[in-house]
């Protein structure tokens, strides 16, 4: 059973997300939150499994909340996707660096609500190839910031780091498996000692370590 918590400052928006979980056997909404700070305290009370919120919000907002949410090892079970009314690259790049594990649209269509909830719930990272690709190819035309080198990238050898990439692509562990024609076990192998040594809490933490250090470019990306 997947454990849901709501989080969306309109009655309404919870009304309808939660009529399409609702009739799923495998789902359990277990509460719902106007604002951040409200989602804090449920997230700490109720140990979600997912917790599907949105960004704009008063007082504490989603991101914020995501944020607290990520730093709070008693948490670190949790998984956040992020809503919004807004498909925005800005806007999915600070979810993904406030420790979201996905990113939707409120127009997706309740199908993809459904999988993104059970992706997230094992842990995947969540963004549309569409989104990934102009994310990707935004920060590629942005002037070299000047982030110190981090040596945990050191620790990963040359296959990591094509999973890596991979993984900063929006690939399945079994895709990643038929890309480099391996099995699932052995990608999920390399995914798992990945997160390991660069100390990431999920998928999401390394895609963004991939997209800030540019591991990753647009041409990259073609099949």
């Amino acid at each position: 059973m997947i454990r849901i918590l709501l989080a969306d400052d309109q009655r309404l928006v919870r009304a309808g997300i939660r009529s399409i979980l609702d009739d799923e056997d495998d789902f359990h909404v277990v509460a719902e939150a106007a604002d951040g700070h409200a989602a804090l305290a449920a997230c700490r009370e109720l140990q979600p499994d997912v917790v599907l919120m949105d960004i704009r919000m008063p007082g504490m907002d989603g991101l914020e909340a995501a944020r607290r949410i990520a730093a709070d090892e008693q948490l670190a079970a949790v998984k956040v996707v992020m809503l919004t009314t807004f498909d925005l690259d800005e806007y999915v790049y600070g979810a993904l660096r406030a420790g979201a594990t996905g990113f939707l649209v409120k127009d997706t269509e309740p199908a993809e609500l459904l999988h993104a909830v059970r992706v997230a719930a094992r842990g995947d990272a969540l963004i549309s190839p569409s989104i990934t690709r102009r994310l990707i190819a935004e920060l590629a035309n942005r002037p070299d910031n000047t982030r110190k080198p981090d040596h945990r990238l050191d620790a990963l050898t040359g296959r990591e780091r094509e999973v890596m990439q991979l993984i900063a692509a929006g690939r399945t562990n079994d895709e990643i498996a038929a890309r480099l024609v391996v099995s699932p076990l052995t990608a999920k192998t390399h995914v798992s000692r990945i997160m390991a040594k660069l100390g990431a809490r999920d998928r999401s933490q390394v895609v963004v370590m991939a997209y800030e250090y540019r591991m990753v470019s647009p041409g990259w990306l073609r099949d």
